[in-house]
């Protein structure tokens, strides 16, 4: 009976020290995690600005370019002719 009690003491000490270890490692890592945020408010990236796409008067009215009508045509025609099943 006595081995019995003198087990259950060594699983009940084992179990302490294994719950400390990890609150206490947990504990680290919680004050680590905020360290880390307070110097990343403190510190932040320098966020690139964008430049916005400069709008044409086309754009504005909806019409669509000759020029691009012209290249959209001459790419259909060569993709015709090299595609085409003769």
């Amino acid at each position: 009976m006595e081995e019995l009690s003198s087990v259950f003491m060594e699983a009940g000490v084992l179990m302490a020290v294994g719950m400390a270890f990890v609150f206490g490692f947990l504990s680290l890592l919680i004050i680590a995690i905020n360290l880390l945020a307070s110097f990343s408010s403190r510190y932040p990236d320098p966020v690139p600005s964008v430049k916005q796409p400069q709008q044409t008067a086309s754009s504005n009215t909806g019409e669509i370019s000759p020029n691009i009508i012209a290249a959209i045509s001459s790419a259909v025609a060569h993709y015709r002719q090299k595609n085409s099943k003769a």
